[in-house]
């Protein structure tokens, strides 16, 4: 009954909000060549690639369309979408017409040896807000005239969220905690048997998420590509996000067997695996159409500048052989996940 479910356009230019595989197909390119590396990792056997919430398909197309160069991979690969919106899942089958089976859950998928993958995924997910006062309390809403919010003292599950962390909160320290996050990667990583799991969204570790600038929180809505921090206006026609704690992601990951492999922007992603390499080659191909080429250089700015230094990509794997991947080649050690 939810903004996902309605059957407005939510994404491009007559939704609320962009994302990358919108802005250029070489996005979808790069991650095909992370993951056609990480079949080479696995042996080259039998692949599946797991994607959670695919939007309008148009980041399997472009996945699809730069594996196909590789016959091995292809001819044994099973994509494996995820999605549990009737309107979206209509759109996707549009212009997905071989190698693509939907799913409602993973644990209807047997046998996940592969890639699971999600793009803006988690931080669409329900999150509860809690305060800092003299001891940790939960922000509900209630409804007088109009949304009105109430403090109630915080459960032991959002106790023990920021204990588990190590996460103190100053007084009057506002923000969200992700659950459904933990509940996501607890059933990811008992259902994935051998592989990787790339999570690619915005957000931060611990030490960023709960500074003194973020101490109002980092909740935001996009209405018409109109950004707003209130929740209560346009009920069930915004997109309501929250930023990821990808220390929490990389934390409760390990404590279901998943190792971090480390994570980086979404800019030092994709120059790791040659996206300007690959962008030259078309870009000779195009030379004499200074439209197309002017039009190459705003979407690559928007891919690799503006949306490339929000974005992070977190990559972990399980019970894959040691390996680096092309994607972490520019790993920041301020980056680095530590537990």
């Amino acid at each position: 009954m939810g903004y996902y479910n309605a059957t407005q356009n939510k994404i491009g230019a007559d939704g609320d909000f962009y994302t990358s595989p919108y802005i250029s197909a070489d996005f979808g390119a790069m991650i095909g060549r992370q993951i056609e590396e990480m079949w080479k990792n696995l042996g080259k056997e039998p692949f599946k690639i797991i994607e959670y919430g695919a939007g309008t398909g148009l980041l399997c197309h472009d996945i699809l369309e730069y594996l196909k160069n590789n016959n091995a991979l292809y001819d044994t690969l099973n994509y494996c979408i995820i999605e549990k919106s009737v309107s979206m899942r209509e759109i996707e089958k549009r212009h997905l017409k071989e190698k693509v089976s939907w799913y409602n859950s993973i644990q209807d998928i047997p046998q996940i040896n592969g890639c699971i993958l999600s793009n803006e995924l988690i931080d669409n997910f329900s999150v509860h807000q809690v305060i800092m006062d003299e001891k940790l309390k939960e922000i509900f809403v209630d409804y007088k005239e109009g949304f009105v919010e109430i403090l109630k003292t915080a459960n032991k599950k959002l106790i023990h969220y920021f204990k588990t962390l190590n996460v103190q909160l100053p007084k009057g320290f506002r923000t969200e905690v992700n659950l459904q996050a933990i509940s996501w990667i607890k059933e990811v990583s008992s259902s994935l048997q051998k592989g990787y799991i790339i999570t690619i969204d915005y957000g931060s570790l611990s030490s960023d998420l709960y500074t003194n600038r973020r101490s109002c929180g980092t909740l935001l809505c996009y209405h018409k590509h109109q950004k707003n921090d209130n929740p209560y206006q346009f009920i069930g026609e915004q997109d309501i996000t929250t930023h990821i704690n990808f220390s929490a992601l990389s934390q409760w990951g390990l404590n279901y067997g998943m190792e971090s492999c480390g994570m980086v922007d979404q800019a030092q992603f994709l120059l790791g695996l040659g996206i300007k390499e690959y962008q030259n080659i078309a870009l000779v191909k195009n030379q004499n159409n200074l439209q197309l080429a002017a039009h190459e250089a705003l979407m690559n700015y928007r891919l690799l500048v503006d949306m490339g230094i929000k974005f992070k990509v977190l990559i972990q794997q399980k019970k894959v052989p040691k390996h680096t991947l092309s994607g972490l080649k520019f790993l920041n050690s301020s980056l680095v996940i530590s537990h």
